[in-house]
């Protein structure tokens, strides 16, 4: 198990650069655009394309990592009573379960959009980037939340003392 520890942490590592490396971009291009755009009335075009790719990628990279270590936004309504009856462990593992399973049809609709877009030649209009590359990588993020909430719902219900290894 220590082995697929340490591939999860570096797998979240990964992720979490990728999406580091994104938004750090977004800042950059966001300064010098406001820059050029206020000093010497010359946006950068590419600054809504390039926004709205690098979004997709700040999102949809760190999705499984979230899903991973349960920091996902939570309703606690029912904490106390499933605390009182010993249910609490049981539930995080069911709904946890259920939002991977439900992942299955958005992560199906982006490839098809991916897929249309490439047999379209959908392209970017100033840089000319290929759309469904990015929607493809939104596909493969998906899909690994839902993987990694399966684990996740497994650890909870047979090995909840290894949730804490790989919060860490």
């Amino acid at each position: 198990m220590p082995l697929a520890i340490a591939l999860l942490r570096h797998s979240r590592n990964f992720l979490v650069g990728i999406s580091s490396v994104a938004l750090f971009s977004l800042m950059t291009m966001t300064f010098f655009d406001v820059v050029l755009r206020s000093a010497f009335n010359a946006p950068i075009q590419a600054v809504t394309e390039l926004t709205r790719i690098l979004m997709a990628i700040i999102v949809f990279s760190v999705m499984p990592v979230l899903s991973g270590k349960g920091e996902h936004i939570t309703v606690d309504l029912l904490d106390g009573f499933l605390n009182r009856y010993h249910l609490a462990r049981a539930t995080e593992a069911v709904v946890t379960i259920a939002c991977a399973i439900m992942l299955w049809w958005p992560a199906q609709k982006v490839i098809v959009l991916a897929e249309r877009s490439r047999s379209y030649g959908d392209v970017t209009e100033y840089l000319g980037l290929p759309v469904f590359y990015v929607s493809w990588f939104v596909a493969i993020m998906i899909y690994a939340t839902m993987i990694v909430l399966f684990m996740r719902a497994m650890a909870i219900g047979l090995a909840p003392r290894y949730l804490e290894r790989l919060n860490d």
